[in-house]
């Protein structure tokens, strides 16, 4: 995510006074549709959506003020239960903090852990932390049950990262940007003695001495005579939002937010160096021309800041419901609300097609347990590829925010736009 470059999008929600957000979704395809996935709910600034591997079919949305609520996938639920409530842990003050992730133990189902990732303060840190699941209730989390796994200091409010996911080999990957403020002052991106600007691979079911984790011996670093953190998988990263892994490939996709110029995508590889802050995507950036590229990985695909300047990653597409994505990594642009459809052979890629052109602010992507593609809006809604779900097609053309008055009483509602991810130069 990036820095506030102007204000997040203000609700100056008056007495008597309701607003119902519908984005508005036009497509390039005839046979692309997004809907509603569930439209009876809406929730308060969304940046996730999993569904955990242990048969219950159910989805989890994770909110940015520090609450993860639960809900049968069925568009026509009528409500979310409020599973866990960490506000009160969560500094989300900044427009980058926040609870930024969630992930389930690939045994969840048999030990009920899960993890999040979220901001706090005094100091200004990333939280690593594994709660359980309530032995009672299936659809809420032990609240005391949290245990602190790791800890990172932030030097700035921005680039925080917070993607976290378990990968097929069962370790878990931390994504962790520069430390922030704007083109990478302290260096983190290209210093691997400490965490920053990097994704990192540990193992959380073992421990080595001192640490609340393990370190699989697979990783890069292991045993390095230099100081580098072993806990680093890969490196020279911006601010990473958002990665996945191709279901079928075992490919690792991750979106790496540019600095002024330059949107990137990244395969990941174990002990790769994806050139920040020496160079912006595939461009030159300190120093600006002349720089020495040499042992360092580029990207598979860039885009510059006239189509959109805030990347969001998303999936490798393995569903059903849309044939024609099968095997595309489909992804989407917070500034600009688009999403696009890559074709990647796997030495280059072979098509970016876009695929919708919207008005939502989109904040993250997320897959059912059946590999269906859901949308993320941060104003609330939350949107599927295809109708399987049984949402009512609407007409994409006719969509827009629609204002209802209550109770008869007239006043302004003003929206100042934002860009939750916009970065600071």
């Amino acid at each position: 995510m990036r820095t506030i470059k102007f204000i997040l999008s203000i609700m100056l929600i008056l007495s008597g006074i309701g607003v119902l957000s519908t984005a508005s979704f036009v497509s390039s395809q005839e046979d692309i549709q997004v809907t509603n996935a569930f439209p009876n709910l809406s929730f308060t600034q969304p940046l996730g959506l999993v569904s955990p591997d242990d048969g219950t079919d159910r989805i989890f949305i994770v909110t940015k003020p520090g609450e993860i609520y639960v809900f049968d996938n069925d568009p026509s639920v009528t409500a979310a239960t409020l599973f866990l409530d960490i506000k009160d842990k969560v500094n989300d003050i900044g427009g980058e903090e926040g609870l930024l992730g969630l992930a389930f133990h690939p045994d969840y189902s048999s030990n009920g852990y899960f993890f999040v990732d979220y901001t706090a303060d005094s100091p200004r840190r990333t939280v690593i932390e594994r709660y359980t699941v309530s032995e009672d209730n299936v659809n809420q989390a032990d609240s005391t049950s949290g245990q602190v796994i790791l800890e990172v200091d932030q030097p700035y409010a921005n680039h925080n990262g917070g993607q976290i996911g378990f990968g097929p080999n069962g370790f878990l990957y931390i994504a962790l940007g520069d430390g922030g403020s704007g083109g990478d002052p302290d260096g983190n991106g290209q210093d691997r003695t400490n965490l920053l600007g990097a994704i990192l691979r540990i193992d959380v079911d073992t421990t080595d001495e001192g640490l609340e984790y393990g370190i699989p011996d697979t990783n890069p670093f292991v045993d390095n005579t230099d100081g580098y953190k072993e806990e680093i998988y890969a490196y020279g990263l911006r601010n990473p939002w958002r990665f996945s892994w191709d279901s079928e490939t075992d490919e690792m996709w991750t979106a790496d937010v540019g600095q002024g110029e330059v949107e990137e995508i990244d395969i990941i590889e174990s002990g790769n160096n994806y050139g920040w802050n020496v160079m912006e995507g595939d461009q030159c950036y300190e120093p600006d021309t002349g720089c020495d590229s040499t042992d360092l990985t580029m990207p598979i695909w860039t885009y510059q800041h006239d189509v959109g300047n805030s990347i969001t990653g998303g999936f490798v597409y393995r569903g059903t419901n849309n044939p024609n994505l099968i095997g595309k990594y489909i992804y989407g642009d917070f500034g600009s609300g688009k999403i696009w459809a890559l074709d990647y052979d796997g030495e280059s890629e072979t098509s970016n097609e876009e695929l919708l052109d919207t008005t939502s602010q989109i904040s993250s992507f997320g897959i059912d347990s059946n590999n269906e593609l859901y949308v993320i809006d941060f104003a609330g809604e939350i949107y599927i590829f295809g109708d399987s779900n049984g949402g009512t097609t609407p007409n994409q053309n006719d969509m827009m925010l629609e204002i209802v008055l209550v109770g008869g009483i007239a006043a302004i509602i003003i929206v100042v736009a934002a860009a939750f991810y916009l970065k600071k130069r």
